[in-house]
C-alpha cells in the first residue's frame, strides 16, 4: 500500500499542464524563423535539452526562479503553485511550456500561450504569447527563438486564428524575425494597474 500510495504521488508531481503530444505535432517549417543549425521542439540542439509542457513538479525545478528574471514573482508557497497549477490545468487555455535542462533537473527558458474564446470571427480562438524568458547564462543557443516558435506553432496547432504580444521596444527587431509584425493605427499596449508596479 505504501508503494502504491507513493506511485500516485510521484504521477501527480509529473503531470504536465497539457498534453505533451501537441509538441511533437508541431511543423517548424511553416514558422519565418531562421534557425542555424536547425533546431526544434523534438530536436532543441543538445541531447541533454528538452522542450515540454510544465509539470506540477516544476516548483523543485527552479521555474519560480527562472520567472524572475523576467518580473518580480513575490514569495510563492509550494501549495500556492500547485492550487494555481491545478486551477489552470482544469480552465484549459494555458500552455505554459518550458525547456529543460536535464543534466542538472533545472528550467532554462520558458514561455506561456493563453487562448481566449471568443465570438468574433466565427467564434474562433486568440492566443498570446506571455512571461518569455531564458536564462541568462543559456543565451547564445537560439533557445529565446525556439521557446517562442513553439508556442507559436501551437497556438496555429490549436486553431488560433492570431497570435499577439506586448512586448518592448528594443525586441520589436527580434519578434519581427519570429513572424509577428506591427499593425499600422493598432500597435498600441495600453494598461491598467491595479496594483504597484515593482
Amino acid at each position: 500500500m505504501g508503494m502504491e500510495k507513493n506511485g500516485n504521488a510521484e504521477g501527480k508531481l509529473s503531470e504536465y499542464l497539457y498534453p505533451p503530444e501537441i509538441l511533437k505535432r508541431l511543423d517548424f517549417s511553416k514558422s519565418p524563423a531562421k534557425f542555424h543549425p536547425k533546431i526544434s521542439a523534438v530536436d532543441p540542439g543538445e541531447d541533454w535539452m528538452i522542450v515540454r509542457p510544465l509539470q506540477r513538479s516544476d516548483y523543485d525545478k527552479g521555474f519560480l526562479q527562472l520567472l524572475s528574471q523576467l518580473t518580480s514573482v513575490g514569495n510563492i508557497t509550494r501549495k500556492q503553485y500547485d492550487d494555481r497549477f491545478t486551477k489552470m490545468k482544469h480552465s484549459g487555455g494555458y500552455y505554459v511550456t518550458v525547456i529543460e535542462d536535464t543534466r542538472i533537473n533545472k528550467l532554462i527558458g520558458a514561455a506561456t500561450l493563453t487562448i481566449e474564446q471568443k465570438f468574433i470571427h466565427n467564434c474562433s480562438l486568440r492566443g498570446r504569447l506571455e512571461d518569455v524568458v531564458v536564462n541568462d547564462t543559456y543565451r547564445g543557443k537560439q533557445l529565446g527563438k525556439l521557446i517562442v516558435v513553439t508556442v507559436s506553432l501551437l497556438a496555429q496547432e490549436l486553431g488560433c486564428y492570431k497570435m499577439s504580444l506586448d512586448c518592448k521596444d528594443k525586441l520589436i527587431k527580434f519578434y519581427e524575425t519570429l513572424g509577428y509584425k506591427m499593425e499600422p493605427g493598432n500597435s498600441n499596449a495600453m494598461n491598467m494597474r491595479f496594483d504597484e508596479p515593482s
